[in-house]
Formats: C-alpha cells, sequence, structure tokens
C-alpha cells in the first residue's frame, strides 16, 4: 500500500478489541487491566479507500495496519527518527510552549526509501528499535503507564521515496518536532548524505514563520506549520487550501477556537496566507448509526485524533497534528497561545472516496459561530 489510515474509536463508541481478540504487549509493556480502554477501529487504504471495520486490537497484531507498520520498522535494520511531544520522560520530557505538537516516526533505507507513520497518541512509540527497547515502559500501543487508548486516536502512514524523505525532514524541521538525537531509542541515522545531514537539523528550536506546503507520492500534500506562526492552526490550512472551506475533529478543550464564517473576523494572522473559509468544528461524529463524541474531554467519550475534511467541490481528507485551540483575535499573548504557538504537521489526501468516508464518519453536530 502507498498509503493508510487508521481511525481508532473511544471507550464510549467501542470499548476493548474487536471480537474474541486479547491484548497483548508484543512491543513490550504490560496490559493496563486497570484502564478503560478501546482498540477498535476503521481503516482506509489507496487500495480501498472507503473506510471499514478492523479486527483484533490496533496496534497488537502484524496483521493490522498500525501493528504491522510498526513492526517492520521495530524489528527491521532501518534509521529512524521517531518524535513526540508527550514522551513522559521516557525517553526524554514532555515538551510544551514553542514545542511542535506533533507525533511519529519515520524510517529509511540505506537508499532513502522509506515510510512516515503521523500519530496522535502520547507516549507511543517511544523507541523505533528493538535494539534499543524504552526503559521504563511499554513500547506497544495500549503498553504504557500513560492511558492512550481511552480517547479516540487517528494513526496515517506513507509510503516515501528519497526526495520525499527529503521534504518530510525538512517539513518536520520546519514544525520543531521534539526529538533528541543522543537517544539512540529516537533516532538512528543514516542513508544518503542529504538525508543524513536533514536529520542532524532535528531536535533544535526552528524560527521560522512561513509555513510550507508540498506535494508527496500518492495524491499527498504535505504542509508545516511553524511555532513562529501564531494563527489558528485549521484555518491556517483552509488559506493555504485556497480558501477551502473545511470541517475538523480535534481535541477541543479551553482555550477554545470556534467554528467559523468566512466574515468571521480573525486578528491572529498572517496577510501572507491568503484568506481562509469556513471551518467547522465537529463535536460528534457517526459509525454504524452509533455517535461518537469528538469533543476534547478525556473521558470515554474523548477524542484526541485530529482529523477532517473539505465542504467544497475538491474533495480532501486532513489529517494532522494541531487541535482547535489558540484564539482567533487579541494581543501577542492570546495570539501564541495553546496550538496557534505551536508548529506541526497536516497531511491533505485529494481522494473523493476517502473524503465522503471520513466525512461521514465526522457528521454529526458543530460548535457554534461566535
Amino acid at each position: 500500500m502507498n498509503w493508510w489510515f487508521v481511525f481508532k474509536f473511544n471507550t464510549g463508541t467501542a470499548p476493548g478489541c474487536a471480537g474474541t481478540a486479547a491484548r497483548v504487549c508484543r512491543f513490550g509493556g504490560a496490559v493496563q487491566e486497570a484502564d478503560k480502554f478501546s482498540q477498535q477501529f476503521v481503516f482506509a487504504s489507496n487500495k480501498s479507500p472507503v473506510l471499514r471495520e478492523g479486527g483484533g486490537c490496533v496496534g497488537n497484531t502484524t496483521e493490522d495496519p498500525v501493528g504491522a507498520t510498526f513492526d517492520q520498522i521495530y524489528n527491521g535494520q532501518y534509521f529512524y527518527v521517531v518524535w513526540n511531544d508527550q514522551f513522559h520522560g521516557r525517553p526524554i520530557a514532555n515538551r510544551s510552549g514553542s514545542a511542535g505538537h506533533s507525533k511519529g516516526i519515520l524510517a529509511w533505507d540505506e537508499s532513502g526509501n522509506g515510510v512516515v507513520m503521523q500519530v496522535t497518541t502520547p507516549s507511543w512509540p517511544g523507541s523505533g528499535s528493538v535494539a534499543h527497547p524504552r526503559q521504563g515502559d511499554g513500547n506497544t500501543l495500549g503498553c504504557i503507564e500513560n492511558n492512550n487508548v481511552l480517547v479516540s486516536q487517528h494513526f496515517f502512514a506513507l509510503r516515501l521515496k528519497k526526495d520525499a524523505l527529503a521534504i518530510m525532514l525538512k517539513a518536520l524541521i520546519n514544525a520543531n518536532v521534539v526529538t533528541n538525537a543522543t537517544k539512540p531509542e529516537l533516532v538512528r541515522n543514516g542513508g544518503p548524505a542529504e538525508i543524513q545531514t536533514l536529520v542532524g537539523q532535528l531536535g533544535s528550536a526552528a524560527k521560522s514563520t512561513t509555513p510550507t506546503i508540498d506535494k508527496l507520492p500518492g495524491g499527498v500534500t504535505v504542509i508545516s506549520k511553524p511555532s513562529g506562526l501564531h494563527v489558528p492552526p485549521w484555518q491556517m490550512t483552509s488559506a493555504l487550501l485556497g480558501g477551502a472551506p473545511l470541517r475538523a475533529a480535534t481535541w477541543w478543550l479551553q482555550p477554545l477556537i470556534p467554528t467559523t464564517t468566512a466574515t468571521t473576523p480573525i486578528g491572529c494572522w498572517s496577510p501572507t496566507l491568503g484568506t481562509p473559509g469556513p471551518v467547522e468544528i465537529a463535536t460528534s461524529g457517526t459509525w454504524d448509526n452509533k455517535r461518537i463524541g469528538l469533543k476534547g474531554s478525556p473521558s470515554p467519550q474523548g477524542n484526541h485524533a485530529k482529523i477532517g475534511v473539505s465542504r467544497g467541490k475538491k474533495p480532501l481528507a486532513i489529517f494532522a497534528d494541531l487541535n482547535q485551540q489558540g484564539a482567533l483575535s487579541g494581543g501577542p499573548s492570546e495570539c501564541d497561545s495553546s496550538q496557534n504557538g505551536r508548529g506541526g504537521l497536516f497531511f491533505v489526501l485529494s481522494n473523493k472516496k476517502l473524503a465522503a468516508s471520513v466525512g461521514a464518519l465526522i457528521t454529526g453536530e458543530t460548535a457554534p459561530a461566535p
């Protein structure tokens, strides 16, 4: 497959695993029996872009997309970078402020061919290789001390060739992602010289105020928001997509960015971005005639995925790092608050069937405009 997407349900929608499957800690850790969990999921790929239910426990098998992809990386002989702003000290401390609000793993071979996997799960993964096992915690989804399977999460993976790998690394640098090259769990550098040079630039505080937007394989575009660009993130994405009207479901908690219309004033803005279209905030969705909670609540109905679709003529599905938290207007302290002042990525797929399927998943209640 060239790409795949997984949406993991929250516990209130689909508790436990599908069928009679039992959780295992294939990549280390211990089953967290005391915590409520959901590892049921739906998925799509370039071969079958309409969402359908998966079996078993996502991330716990070598058959589901998340587990199979991570198994190939973790038990392979690849170079890699792991980044996450919420490692919980294992192996590095959490980062906030201007650090990138981004999580994932990038892996490649000697030629520079590889894969990127975007995740929204705090504290997972915490190592990219079985040769450097994570110390003090597990490295299997749902088998770590910090419960990252209570609320909804999403995962997106894309196959890359060397040129696309270089584009991805530049996007990660611009987004100021959190990693540490001195930790072998997080970085194993190698491959083509230009790739090694880019990897060496990760982990330092990027000073950029300019977003990037680049084409990747399979009809995918990657947008990188720098921490220094203090604007509401999904309005930025709409503007960079030519003012496309969007609907987004994210971790929606204070400080809330409300639904905006085409005429909503946005003072936290850069004229270089152009004009954003309307951005709806989805607060609930639907799967199999069942309501899905999509607010950012640390409860069984909470949602920590960051997904969206376009509402215009061009069908787009969007998988992101950033929530609709921050401010539309105000002084410097308001405009750089929360996600306005953090970096992150947006993967944009131009695929009619996928966009319709993700759109149906997040169809439901909508937060009001101011």
